[in-house]
């Protein structure tokens, strides 16, 4: 079923809309935006929701329906001011109508849409018009404030494990503004890069108070409880930003992670299946969805997923451990030494890969064999195999 209800506190026609928006990305990424369009008629009869729009809108343009995606943006923009003038700035790039693409992008600057530079720069979409005279005159003005421009700075110095340069940043950003949300922000982010998950939670949870609901806040506090071993803290956090409406699949995944891990098998079960309705053949649902089921006890259910996945990725060593992993725990030993010899014939240098095989092994009689495998494993730096070469292996 198409549409199912987020949570409690959106209307049952945001539920809707979220639901259609995600099934429909979903269909314009894997190439099908007729299928993608026609979806989003069918939302579009009964709420006329800005985002709607502008998903559409990406659909027409991968059709090249450049057009009706303008139509479209022009509609979102009604109902939510600002929300195409970005999609039209890309339309009209596309074109190579350098003047207006520029005129809806300095909307775009000057809206609560507003893009960051390096989006924009990275944009394919502005690659025809980007040797423009034009083009050039518009970047001499000054969009990005000094704070910003640092802020960027710290997301892309964090994300590259360059706390030093972070920090010199930070420091230099607290001389010229103090302390005010943006450079809690940045602390936070800080704070999480250098492992110091209960401080970046503190800050959050400040940042979050003063303004709640806040998306870039609260997936970072997510991703700091998840650090600080949190799991039930980070599926509520999960849970708000569902809640509120953010158009993002992949959040069902990440709370299906904190819900394993807090044992709430049915919980992670049920938002592996949404995901699975959007994106069916995903390969890290599937593997999480066999991983549940089998720590649930249902280990049948768990060979249905790994052996659906593996049928979909035959290349992948991981889909092979998977199924391998649980034909070992049901001490299947012929077919889980299959799964693993498949899943070393892709990468050999999983010494776990060659631990467990070589236990499969022995279990199975084949002692020698077994010991063969056992050696590689410690040829690979794999310890725990130690035992079983001094037991076994030695003569």
């Amino acid at each position: 079923m198409l549409v199912w209800i987020v949570m409690g506190g959106l209307t049952v026609y945001a539920q809707e809309a979220v639901a259609y928006i995600l099934k429909a990305k979903a269909l314009t990424e894997a190439g099908k935006p007729e299928q993608a369009i026609s979806l989003l008629n069918q939302a579009l009869t009964v709420n006329k929701e800005s985002r709607l729009y502008t998903q559409r809108a990406d659909a027409f343009i991968l059709k090249g329906e450049y057009s009706a995606a303008i139509n479209d943006y022009n509609e979102a923009d009604k109902l939510t001011p600002g929300s195409g003038e970005y999609g039209l700035s890309r339309i009209y790039a596309l074109k190579g109508d350098a003047g207006t693409a520029l005129y809806h992008l300095e909307l775009n600057m000057n809206s609560t849409f507003k893009k960051g530079e390096k989006e924009i720069l990275l944009d394919p979409a502005f690659s025809a018009i980007e040797n423009r005279q034009e083009w050039r005159q518009f970047w001499k003005k000054e969009y990005y404030s000094m704070g910003e421009k640092s802020i960027s700075e710290i997301e892309y110095y964090t994300s590259a494990g360059k706390l030093d340069e972070s920090k010199d940043v930070l420091s230099e950003l607290k001389k010229s503004y103090g302390s005010n949300p943006d450079i809690q922000y940045a602390e936070a982010l800080i704070e999480l890069a250098s492992g110091k998950y209960p401080d970046a939670i503190k800050t959050i949870t400040s940042l979050n108070a003063s303004n709640p609901g806040n998306e870039k806040y609260l997936r970072l506090l997510a991703k700091a409880q998840t650090g600080a071993s949190d799991p039930a803290g980070a599926s509520s956090s999960y849970s708000q930003l569902l809640a509120s409406g953010v158009a993002d699949a992949g959040l069902y995944i990440l709370r299906a992670e904190c819900y394993d891990k807090t044992g709430e098998s049915d919980k992670a079960l049920s938002d592996i299946t949404k995901y699975l309705e959007i994106y069916p053949e995903n390969r890290t649902a599937l593997s999480l969805a066999g991983k549940v089921e089998a720590k649930s006890g249902d280990n049948l259910k768990a060979l249905e997923y790994f052996s659906k996945n593996l049928k979909l990725h035959p290349n992948d060593p991981v889909c092979y451990i998977d199924r391998a992993d649980s034909y070992f725990i049901s001490k299947t030993w012929d077919l889980a030494i299959n799964d693993y010899s498949m899943s070393l014939d892709l990468n050999p240098a999983n010494s776990d890969v060659w631990l467990n095989k070589g236990i499969s092994l022995l279990s199975s009689g084949k002692v020698d064999d077994a010991c063969h495998d056992f050696r590689m494993a410690f040829s690979l730096g794999n310890k725990r195999v130690t035992d079983y070469l001094s037991r076994y292996c030695i003569k």
